[in-house]
């Protein structure tokens, strides 16, 4: 048995759940989230809490229904808090600027890229280099963070490129000159 799955998602105040078969819809003061959810577990909503119970006693409804009560957990916080991303622009005349829908990027190339930003998602630019995306859809927010890191990942020398926030650019030593 999931030890996730166990636990139940509580709900804060003035979020809904709506569960109609594999359908679940989940409003709150953020937003509306609807997904279609494979039946690998039996959703319960009760008072202030959901609880998510496996479908079977098949390994893959036992397997998928911790899966189920995450998803489940996401779509509460994404529609009560939101997530956000943070990447970091590091070199030398790369930086990042707003466009109404897009966002330009001029990471080093002999041109500058756009990116158009996917609906549901916010983009907000406080300094040339920094990029912070936010929304209430952790699976789109990631998405679009790791769109935009794509551009250009961190190479291991110089520490160059597009980087989470948080992240930990291992740096290699380069060619030792000999004389």
């Amino acid at each position: 048995m999931s030890r996730i799955g166990k636990q139940p998602v509580l709900l804060p105040e003035k979020v809904t759940v709506k569960v109609k078969g594999p359908h679940v819809s989940v409003e709150g003061p953020k937003g509306r989230l609807e997904k279609q959810i494979n039946n690998h577990g039996r959703i319960n909503v009760e008072e202030g809490r959901v609880v998510v119970m496996p479908g079977g006693s098949d390994k893959s409804s036992r397997a998928f229904y911790g899966l189920t009560r995450a998803l489940l957990n996401n779509m509460v916080i994404g529609v009560s808090q939101g997530f956000t991303k943070t990447l970091k622009i590091v070199g030398v005349g790369y930086k990042a600027q707003l466009q109404d829908k897009n966002i330009v990027l001029n990471l080093g190339y002999s041109h500058p890229i756009e990116y158009g930003i996917p609906e549901g998602i916010t983009v907000e630019v406080p300094d040339l280099n920094t990029v912070v995306v936010s929304g209430i859809d952790k699976e789109r927010v990631g998405q679009c963070a790791a769109e935009i890191r794509k551009f250009r990942k961190p190479e291991p020398y110089k520490g160059k490129g597009v980087m989470y926030a948080d992240e930990h650019v291992r740096r290699k030593a380069g060619k030792a000159a000999v004389k």
